[in-house]
This record gives structure tokens, C-alpha cells and sequence, in this order.
């Protein structure tokens, strides 16, 4: 392969090309995803489901998070959203890190395609299987613990956002990671306690004001909080205030992504 091929930018030439490319990466993004669904979705689902038959068997008596809301049911979008997130997040970081270590990434830098259109495919594709193993918690879930759905448009909104944003920062993580100990650290150590910790299994209003200021400085909160808002119009903060945040972080996350994807940042050797 020539230096040139190498050091050509992923900015694309032609765009009817450059689409074709998106719609490939896009198909072989949730085709790796979808071979190995009994791990990628029905494991995820399992998961969450032992979360609530343990906590909501431990605490359905002893708390109510919001007025009228039994815990078992306050459990269940905080375990969706959960979800989501972690999946999307692997979809894209996983992906990407497999590309590296195995020299495949610089075909999929060859072909004509703008850095909007890979970062496109790749985060629509972390939203394809975030939402899928989504409705497949809601789906198991509800058989124990029904909920309300007041606002769908809210529950649609911050699961797609949330989503969204998690696969752009699989992105970062895979981009900067070189090898799968650096990706786990950033899982293990970010990703993780930012969403146990983001208000999944309980309201911040129950816990000291330190730690309440705390939760709010964590974006995951407002993406868990605003959805649970879709469900029984009952939120610690305001949906709109946690769209604003939500929205922001994404395009911050998204613009970052993007430049790095044009400038090449340790995609090309």
C-alpha cells in the first residue's frame, strides 16, 4: 500500500461513493452485533433482569422513590436506560478497538467517506443495538413490574440522545485506546461507576446534599432522569433542563469526535 493511500485524510471524495460506504459500515456495524445476540442482547437482558427480581424483591416494601411509584417499577427505566447505555457504548468502542488490533481499520479509512459520515455510521449503529437490547429489558421487565408511559415523546428523545451520546464516546475510547486493557480501564473506571452512579437504583433526593450536588455534576443522571420523567411525569429535575444538558454534552462529544476522525488521530500508522 503507498504512503499516500496511508496518509489520505478519511474525508471523502465523491458523495454518492461516500454514502455507499456510510450504508456498508452501517450494515456490517449492526450485522456484528446481530451473529452474536444470544451475548450482545439476551445476556444484557438477563442481567437486568436479576437486578430487579434482587433489588425489587429487597427494597418494594421499604421505599418509594416517587409519590404512588412502587420501587419495583421505579427500577425498571433506570434498568432500559442502563442498558442502552452500556451497550451503545460497547457497540462502537469494541468495534473500533477490534479494527486496530487486527489491522483491518485502514480499509475502512480507504474508501471515499467523509469523517461526518464514519462517525455517522458507527454512532447509528450504537443506537441500533442500544435500542434493541432496550426494548428487551422494557419488554421482560414489564411482565414483572408494569409502569406507566406518559410521555413517549420524552422516553424516545433522552433514549436516543442517551444512546447517541454513549456510542460517540465508545468512539473516543476506541480511537485513544491502543489495546483492550486501556478500553476496560475506561469502561471500569468511567462508564461504569458514571452510570451506577447516576441515579439507577435510587433518587438523589434521598441521599445527603453533598451527595445530590455530586449527582448533578454527572451527565448520566440527566440521561436517566429525564427518561424516567417519560414514564411517570415524576423527575428530580426538570426534562427540560436535563435535555439542555444531554444535548449538550452530545454535540460537545460529537464535534470532538468528528476532528479527530479528520485529523486521523492514531487511526493511521
Amino acid at each position: 500500500m503507498s504512503r499516500e493511500a496511508m496518509d489520505r485524510p478519511v474525508v471523502g471524495a465523491t458523495q454518492g461513493a461516500g454514502w455507499v460506504v456510510f450504508q456498508t459500515i452501517f450494515y456490517k456495524e449492526v450485522l456484528r452485533f446481530w451473529k452474536v445476540s444470544f451475548q450482545t442482547v439476551a445476556a444484557p437482558v438477563l442481567t437486568s433482569v436479576l437486578y430487579l427480581l434482587v433489588f425489587g424483591h429487597a427494597l418494594d416494601v421499604r421505599a418509594e422513590p416517587f409519590p404512588g411509584v412502587r420501587y419495583k417499577s421505579f427500577l425498571v427505566p433506570g434498568l432500559v436506560m442502563m442498558s442502552v447505555l452500556q451497550n451503545a457504548f460497547a457497540n462502537t468502542s469494541s468495534s473500533l478497538i477490534q479494527s486496530k488490533i487486527m489491522g483491518n481499520l485502514v480499509f475502512l479509512l480507504l474508501p471515499p467517506i467523509s469523517a461526518l459520515q464514519f462517525f455517522a455510521a458507527y454512532v447509528l449503529a450504537a443506537v441500533v443495538r442500544g435500542a434493541v437490547v432496550g426494548l428487551g429489558v422494557l419488554l421482560v421487565t414489564l411482565v414483572l413490574a408494569p409502569v406507566s408511559f406518559h410521555a413517549p415523546i420524552w422516553i424516545f428523545a433522552f433514549g436516543f440522545l442517551g444512546a447517541a451520546l454513549l456510542g460517540v464516546l465508545g468512539l473516543i475510547a476506541g480511537i485513544l485506546s491502543d489495546k483492550f486493557d486501556q478500553l476496560a480501564a475506561f469502561q471500569n473506571f468511567i462508564i461504569l461507576p458514571a452510570t451506577f452512579l447516576s441515579g439507577v437504583f435510587y433518587s438523589v433526593h434521598s441521599l445527603p446534599a453533598f451527595w445530590q450536588t455530586f449527582s448533578r455534576l454527572n451527565p448520566f443522571f440527566y440521561m436517566i432522569d429525564g427518561f424516567r420523567f417519560g414514564f411517570f411525569a415524576q423527575s428530580d429535575t426538570s426534562p427540560w433542563i436535563s435535555l439542555a444538558v444531554v444535548a449538550s454534552a452530545f454535540l460537545a462529544a460529537s464535534g470532538l469526535v468528528v476532528t479527530m476522525l479528520r485529523r486521523g488521530t492514531k487511526l493511521r500508522g
